[in-house]
């Protein structure tokens, strides 16, 4: 057994709840007292808006929205804050760059042991944190210290492979491991530094401080997020002295910007063939792939290592022939353009612009192949009502959109619709997160996945991680060769080695098809035109639509 965490599950495959199809009230009381409480929000957050925009009403500053998950937990690094590693309060080690490589942030450079069990980094002289005091590795030490203290309070920093992290002096920190991790570089890039005179557990939750070119100078909980300049950052001055994060719904975010108060305003694919005046659409690339979990056992009852029993299993997906057959006769195009107004690109694998990313390809909308395959295998349309079977068993699956997330419950219906073609039938439900978990082993569901870290690829295929963590290999998919590729890629000592047995990994697990890989969506949001984002410095954006844009804020010029 591989001693790998758990807790790299958590925060891996992450998934947000946005506007949906919610249900009917009870009675005309309940209905028309949640309206009267909808409006008052709306008006609420208009209100907050609008005085954001007179408290700020200047050419330097800004008011965005970004959605609402940057709202939804501390902003204390030590917590798990920005582990994806947008640095405009506080700072990592190391960053990822426009290519999706790691270059130096806080540090200036640094070195791995021909071991690979030692890290040592060079650090960034005359950084001082926003509250004066100076940046040493004595911070970086405490940092460190401070989540494997608290671990339990930091789901998405995994630091049980970290032996020991010393100082060595006030500019060198070494990192030693217990054991080969090589996706150690990516831990150091999730976990931002806080200052070790200053820190403190309460405080930073709304207050953080840090190295970034920004400081929070008000946070107020599910209303706004107010960041001035960082008088102290060590990276030159940026240009828009105030930026103004505004809590909203997406509608009246959109409504804000039609009406002027916005200069960014977050949009799904509902609102991507609109125009505002003065503002033009911006489609950021991404690393955000939606696609179906397609459970390959069939239906039965299994206990996990603590004895805990579990429903597991369809006996529909459970036959490759249908999980293969859906892979490479749907018409992926067709789906995005119906769900989506056509933004993204199509998808048959987890993604393709990571350096450990499978870049393997094949053909959809291969209709005959897929009937043959299905045919070939006992899948037969006997009694002439569209919908395949083989013997009493219909060729027919729930498929769960969860969260109310409006864009999920579309990509699945365009994917029902699409499957009809191959005399598939799919039944599409909008449930809450609740019940996904419940039946994510025994149900399709669309997910979202997107990140730096290869970890993702461990909590979705290694047989060792069924029924052990929520999230983790809800398929079931067992298979020895990619459990073996996947503990090579950990235990290499070089990124190169490591990359190729990730990818070794992917292909074995995707030959397999237990999971229906759809889009790579799109992030997109309309921008003031007056205001310069930096396109050119925008990294890849990671799962969950909105807060990526601020990765290079300190970028962003008012013209």
């Amino acid at each position: 057994m591989k001693s790998k965490n758990i807790s790299l599950v958590l925060g891996i495959i992450l998934a947000f709840s946005m506007v949906g199809c919610g249900q009917k009230a009870a009675t005309e009381s309940t209905e028309a007292q949640s309206q009267a409480e909808d409006t008052q929000k709306v008006e609420s957050q208009t209100e907050s808006a609008d005085s954001t925009v007179e408290a700020a009403d200047d050419a330097e500053s800004i008011n965005v929205y970004i959605g609402g998950s940057i709202f939804d937990s501390s902003m204390d690094p030590v917590k798990g804050f920005m582990s994806y590693g947008y640095p405009f309060v506080n700072e990592a080690l190391i960053q990822a760059d426009t290519n999706s490589e790691y270059v130096a942030d806080l540090a200036t450079d640094w070195e791995v042991s021909e071991d690979a069990l030692t890290y040592t980094f060079n650090l960034r002289e005359g950084v001082t944190f926003s509250d004066g005091t100076p940046f040493t590795a004595e911070d970086v030490v405490f940092t460190y210290e401070e989540v494997q203290k608290n671990q339990a309070n930091n789901e998405n920093v995994d630091l049980t492979k970290l032996k020991s992290v010393e100082a060595d002096g006030d500019y060198k920190v070494v990192f030693t491991l217990n054991e080969c991790y090589s996706p150690f570089l990516d831990t150091v890039a999730m976990l931002q530094i806080v200052p070790s005179d200053s820190y403190n557990s309460e405080t930073f939750d709304t207050a953080p401080i840090g190295t970034g070119a920004y400081k929070v100078a008000e946070y107020d909980t599910n209303q706004q997020i107010i960041l001035q300049i960082n008088d102290s950052y060590w990276g030159g001055t940026p240009d828009i002295e105030q930026v103004n994060i505004i809590s909203m719904d997406q509608d009246t975010a959109y409504s804000n910007a039609v009406s002027g108060q916005l200069d960014v305003v977050m949009v799904g694919s509902t609102y991507i063939n609109e125009t505002i005046d003065s503002m033009t659409l911006h489609k950021l690339e991404t690393m955000d792939v939606r696609n179906v979990s397609l459970p390959t056992l069939t239906e039965q009852v299994m206990k996990d290592s603590q004895g805990n029993e579990y429903n597991v299993g369809n006996n529909v997906t459970s036959d490759i022939a249908v999980r293969k057959a859906l892979s490479i006769g749907i018409n992926r195009q067709e789906i995005i353009d119906n769900a989506f107004n056509g933004e993204g690109k199509p998808a048959v694998n987890f993604t393709d612009n990571l350096p450990w990313a499978s870049t393997d390809d094949y053909e959809d909308n291969q209709v005959d192949e897929a009937k043959k395959i299905l045919e070939d295998a006992g899948w037969i349309d006997a009694d002439g009502d569209g919908i395949r079977e083989k013997g009493d068993l219909k060729c027919s699956f729930d498929l769960i959109a969860p969260g109310n997330d409006e864009d999920r419950y579309k990509l699945a219906t365009a994917l029902a619709e699409n499957a009809k073609n191959l005399g598939i039938e799919i039944n599409v439900r909008n449930e809450s997160w609740d019940v996904a978990v419940v039946e994510e082993n025994t149900t399709p569901i669309v997910w979202g996945w997107g990140q730096f870290s290869p970890t993702v690829i461990y909590s979705t295929y290694d047989s060792e991680m069924f029924l052990e963590a929520q999230y983790a290999n809800v398929t079931g998919y067992t298979n020895a060769d990619c459990d073996a590729a996947i503990e090579k890629a950990f235990a290499a000592s070089n990124q190169a080695d490591a990359n190729a047995a990730w990818k070794e990994a992917q292909a074995i697990g995707d030959s397999e098809y237990p999971y229906l890989y759809l889009v790579n969506i799109e992030h997109s949001y309309f921008v003031k035109d007056n205001l310069d984002i930096s396109e050119a410095t925008q990294i890849p954006h990671p799962h969950g639509h909105g807060s990526p844009i601020i990765c290079n804020l300190k970028d962003w010029v008012l013209n």
